[in-house]
């Protein structure tokens, strides 16, 4: 029952989110992500690899990253990228079980636009 808890949280997410395993396999995109990487394979990248995304200097990175979560169990996330035309930081966040061993790890996208739809507005687009 607490996956469906889970998988709501990130469905409901306004940014892209993609999940790997440490073999760099997606294993689940939230539909944002679906519909963002849509002319690249959309939902048909569940099962592929990531590295089949970026290039070989971004992958590289990518190892680089992974090393670096391995080493120490509070190495849990990295400032990779600024999307200017988005305004928006990206950073590398890594997945741990409960005992704290890394089981994959998902880019995350935090937009720096502010609001601009009103607090507590209950009327879901109408005038």
């Amino acid at each position: 029952m607490e996956n469906n808890f889970f998988k709501s949280v990130i469905d409901a997410d306004d940014a892209p989110v993609v999940i790997c395993d440490l073999e760099h396999t997606i294993v689940y995109m939230n539909p944002t992500a679906v519909k963002r990487y849509e002319k690249r394979g959309g939902a048909a990248l569940v099962g592929r690899s990531i590295k089949g995304c970026h290039n070989g200097d971004s992958n590289a990175k990518i190892e680089q990253v992974i090393a670096w979560f391995k080493k120490d169990k509070g190495n849990n996330k990295v400032y990779t990228f600024h999307n200017e035309k988005e305004n928006k930081d990206v950073y590398m966040i890594a997945l741990r079980n409960d005992a704290g061993e890394l089981i994959g790890y998902y880019e995350k996208h935090e937009y720096r636009t502010r609001e601009s739809m009103a607090m507590y507005d209950l009327r879901n687009g109408e005038n």
